[in-house]
């Protein structure tokens, strides 16, 4: 095999602007994430929360190179534009959900396909479901909510306002913060979610460096005439990594962003530009050290994660380059010279390809899932039991009762919004920018959805998006988990075995028919 002579910076161009607001909810909103929590109300603030709003357009002179996407998605707007909004919260019920996205949608202007929305996933950023309402602090989440996407839409018009033609490019590297966690409690005979050391294998870390270009004059040269120079400008990082925001658990009483706040602080003081954080596929991922309530553990492991980014964008080659072997050069050695060479014209083109496809899966939903009055049924059950042991003095057993309960009324909000039939229409979003491809889905997909994809396209930088507009289908576990005894995640899905290893085909089908057009290319 000959000697490789050109390495390419993977890369896109696209047209792009990002903002960011304090989302920050009130001390004293209600704040029980955890079944385990014995608190109610928030106490304080570790850090602050942000809502990001990213824009990314096609560039106007490439949109020849739209193409229309596989049959199994919708139809594409050839002049699509893909409005990304981060939360830094856990989730949305499917009510709350379809409030923010219809508001958001109504305050500016955009169409429903153009919107998505995800979240960081901190589980220390409060429950945000109306009817908590009657709960301590809960008198404070539907005013909290009515707000919430008039920020965004803030935002929104600031990143707007920002947009300008940028370059992306792509780098990746292994971070182990993160690590599996479907632990085997031998003692007990049944599995816990939890550290699994027995599992520990470096979780991917993608980074986006995204630049822009700006003229600036120089001095006048010796006859009197002057110049432009190029300066390339750091517009935003983005990070991508695959480990549930779970440091902070029941014992922390403060709102939290958890360890992305760190991260993007870190971030963001090297770089002077802004870090949006992306929660990849992680639902069999956590911490290594969490569920704990000291936040420095957090901002601990939001730094592991950003100083893994940094190396990243240290390590990144000019804007518009790839690395050329040049020849030998003569000296005390005979050295091998290699050269970051312009782009030219073809690859310019070619790193400005936009597509965008959505899909929607049929997944067939458990045999075994409980019928929605029976699950009402037990709730008043147990909030019965807790309230009689309560009085009757036996505080243990009310505790685990009342996480009982929490666990079941959390049931009947994951049945409750299922659409009638046999399977869930799981929505998925695929793009292609230039070199990379970008994949979101609904609900919590377990990382083999992005490990896979990632191998059958290794030449492909790919970015996976989690918790894409929702999670009304809950958990999507591989099927080998589904016969773990008492594993939470498959006693919390929705969805029958195989539904993740069927989402995860549907959307290698449309990355592999753009792959094979641009190879036909």
């Amino acid at each position: 095999m000959p000697s490789t002579t050109l390495v390419r910076t993977p890369s896109s161009r696209c047209e792009f602007g990002i903002a960011s607001v304090d989302i920050t909810p009130p001390v004293g909103m209600y704040h029980r994430m955890w079944g385990a929590a014995a608190h109610d109300r928030s106490t304080g603030i570790h850090r602050p929360l942000r809502a990001t709003v990213v824009v990314m357009r096609p560039l106007s002179e490439q949109l020849s190179h739209q193409v229309n996407s596989h049959p199994l998605s919708d139809n594409v707007n050839r002049r699509q534009q893909t409005v990304l909004v981060s939360l830094d919260h856990c989730l949305l019920r499917a009510p709350e959900m379809e409030a923010l996205l219809s508001e958001t949608c109504r305050l500016t202007s955009l169409s429903r396909a153009e919107l998505l929305v995800t979240f960081t996933h901190t589980h220390s950023a409060g429950y945000l479901s109306r009817d908590r309402a009657h709960l301590p602090g809960g008198d404070l989440i539907g005013p909290y909510l009515d707000a919430l996407p008039s920020k965004i839409a803030e935002a929104f018009r600031a990143a707007e306002a920002s947009v300008k033609p940028v370059t992306l490019t792509y780098g990746s590297t292994t971070c182990e913060m993160g690590c599996h966690r479907d632990y085997f409690d031998d003692a007990r005979g049944h599995f816990v979610c939890g550290f699994n050391p027995d599992e520990a294998e470096p979780l991917p870390l993608n980074v986006v460096r995204v630049t822009t270009e700006n003229n600036l004059a120089c001095e006048s040269d010796s006859d009197g005439e002057s110049s432009l120079a190029r300066q390339t400008c750091v517009v935003a990082t983005i990070v991508n990594y695959p480990c549930h925001t779970t440091t902070l658990a029941w014992e922390n009483t403060l709102v939290s962003p958890d360890y992305v706040g760190s991260l993007r602080e870190a971030v963001e003081r090297e770089t002077n530009a802004p870090c949006l954080f992306l929660l990849a596929p992680c639902g069999d991922i956590g911490p290594r050290d969490g569920f704990v309530g000291d936040t420095s553990v957090a901002d601990r492991n939001g730094r592991q994660v950003a100083f893994a980014a940094l190396s990243v964008l240290e390590g990144m080659p000019p804007a518009e380059t790839d690395h050329v072997y040049v020849g030998p050069v003569f000296s005390g050695a005979t050295l091998g010279a290699w050269h970051h060479r312009s782009w030219p014209d073809e690859r310019l083109a070619t790193t400005a390809i936009a597509r965008h496809a959505q899909l929607s899966v049929p997944l067939p939903y458990l045999s075994s899932l409980p019928k929605l009055v029976d699950a009402e049924q037990r709730h008043r059950e147990l909030i019965a039991e807790e309230q009689a042991a309560r009085i009757a003095g036996r505080i243990d057993e009310a505790a685990e009762l009342r996480t009982l309960a929490e666990r079941q009324i959390r049931l009947l909000h994951r049945i409750g919004p299922l659409p009638q039939g046999d399977a869930y229409p799981c929505p998925a979003w695929v793009w292609q920018w230039g070199d990379a491809f970008w994949i979101a889905a609904e609900g919590e997909s377990y990382h083999y959805l992005q490990s896979e994809l990632a191998r059958q396209f290794p030449d492909r930088p790919l970015i996976a998006i989690t918790l894409a507009n929702g999670t009304n289908c809950s958990y999507l576990p591989t099927r080998d988990a589904y016969s773990k005894a008492q594993l939470y995640q498959p006693e919390v899905s929705l969805v029958a075995p195989g539904g993740l290893e069927k989402l995860t085909e549907a959307i290698g089908h449309q990355l592999a028919d753009w792959d094979a057009a641009d190879f036909a290319d």
